[in-house]
């Protein structure tokens, strides 16, 4: 298990290193730069754009720099000082942005992952224990509905259902009362009765499909030979799909803590643009509409890296719950 540990740790730099490159090089793959939006922006609306102004901008970004220069002054930057740059577009520092979105992309990134394994352990497992039931059906067409259903479609349904049904507005992550309130008791519960919309939006299609893929693993497991020796010496049936084939069988689910972020944030974008959410998504997509270089590569970075130790952690948790994994190390 040690050797298995190391050398998945050592695969995360070269893999890092490789993700900054390419966040840098696709953000910069587009013509033209901020400035260059800055300037046609101030064309449409008949403004004269000030091309000292422009080359002064330029040259305290560094933007007239190599992209290897500009490259090797960000990491420089991110690595001994923890500075991620300037937003253009917002004229403040990249971090402070993050310290205010980054919080709720994580709040709402977990919250969908709790909510996808609770709703889909118990279904999965049941679809495959009572095959071809009623219960299987109603999972398998429900299932589907989700998997059919686009994200910004169910978020408007819902918001439209929990303004008919509770009379209140569910968009953004707080109520008015509490938008610029301290933190208290209220303002958490407040910020839960929003956030249920889009937990429900954006864990649907991943329920689905893990309540798909946990049914067809279990079910191929229990026709193994060793489940049908297991009922041979008279082992109960719970004590035996607990105990050897759903133990296998819930691998996708600890796989899922590697893939689900970079998930999540995609589909996020759409809700949160949708739902008014103070999340990176929306920033991400402002960001890439007008090439604020350093804003959109942070946030691709970040969201990268937690991608990297998320499927470092599936990986240690799915060697620790099948050994197969960890001996073929050996």
């Amino acid at each position: 298990m040690g050797k298995y540990v190391l050398r998945r740790i050592a695969y995360m730099a070269p893999t890092m290193f490789a993700i900054s490159v390419v966040s840098f090089v696709i953000i910069q793959l587009p013509p033209g730069d901020y400035l260059t939006q800055l300037a046609s922006g101030l064309r449409e609306r008949g403004e004269p754009a000030d091309q000292a102004y422009l080359d002064a901008l330029s040259a305290r970004y560094g933007l007239d720099e190599p992209m290897p220069v500009q490259y090797l002054q960000w990491m420089k930057g991110i690595l001994f000082h923890g500075d991620f740059g300037m937003s253009f577009e917002w004229n403040q520092p990249v971090s402070a942005l993050l310290a205010d979105t980054l919080p709720f992309t994580i709040a709402l990134t977990l919250g969908t992952l709790l909510f996808t394994w609770i709703v889909a352990f118990p279904i999965g497992i049941y679809s495959a224990v009572r095959q071809y039931s009623l219960g299987d059906y109603v999972a398998t067409t429900v299932g589907f509905i989700g998997l059919a259903i686009p994200n910004f479609l169910l978020a408007l349904v819902l918001v439209y259902l929990s303004r008919m049904l509770f009379g209140g507005s569910f968009v953004g992550v707080f109520s008015s009362e509490y938008a610029h309130a301290p933190w208290s008791v209220g303002r958490f519960l407040d910020l839960l009765s929003h956030l249920w919309i889009p937990v429900i939006v954006l864990g649907t299609a991943g329920t689905a499909g893990l309540i798909r893929i946990l049914r067809a693993n279990l079910l191929d497991e229990l026709r193994r030979p060793y489940v049908v020796a297991g009922r041979a010496r008279g082992m109960g049936e719970r004590r035996l799909l607990i105990r050897y084939p759903l133990r296998i069988a819930l691998n996708p689910f600890v796989s899922t803590i590697g893939w689900v972020l970079p998930m999540l944030v995609s589909g996020e974008v759409v809700v949160g643009t949708v739902l008014a959410l103070p999340t990176t998504g929306p920033l991400l997509l402002g960001a890439l509409r007008s090439q604020d270089m350093y804003l959109a590569g942070s946030i691709i970075l970040i969201v990268s890296v937690l991608t990297v130790i998320g499927t470092l952690l599936s990986d240690l948790v799915l060697a620790w719950l099948d050994p197969r994994v960890r001996h073929q190390y050996r």
